[in-house]
């Protein structure tokens, strides 16, 4: 199994999971980020940074890409084409900063991922138009 792959069926391990800011326990609650810090430890063990207390808001008063700025440290830069196990980096707002994270779980024609939702908790879903619109960086784990 690709190292992508691994990282996919991690992630639906976490389907169902609650969502919870700043929390990251499989089962028991998962952000964005939180999912993607799990499937990080299931498949490199300990975390490479610690993560700083952040706001639901993080980074829009500022205006600063901390979150672009951290992912582009930890992860590689992807192929040309969108692949399973793709990090999404997203932009929930036209011109905010990038706050939201998301896996690919299935690329072609019907592309999914996989994310940690306000109010839905750990889903996937399809990565439809308006989802790809808002993409604002893609990685991968190294």
């Amino acid at each position: 199994m690709t190292r992508a792959e691994q990282a996919v069926a991690e992630a639906r391990l976490w389907l169902g999971t609650p969502y919870r800011h700043q929390a990251s326990t499989r089962g028991a609650g998962a952000d964005c980020l939180g999912l993607l810090r799990g499937v990080w430890r299931a498949l490199y063990g300990a975390e490479p940074v610690d993560i700083a207390p952040y706001t639901a808001d993080w980074s829009e008063a500022s205006g600063r890409e901390e979150l672009l700025q951290a992912a582009s440290r930890l992860l590689r830069a992807p192929g040309a084409r969108l692949a399973i196990g793709d990090v999404l980096v997203f932009r929930m707002r036209n011109r905010g900063v990038a706050k939201h994270l998301g896996l690919v779980s299935q690329a072609g024609p019907f592309p999914r991922f996989i994310h940690a939702y306000s109010g839905h908790g750990v889903v996937e879903v399809a990565l439809t138009a308006p989802w790809q619109r808002r993409i604002a960086a893609r990685f991968a784990f190294p």
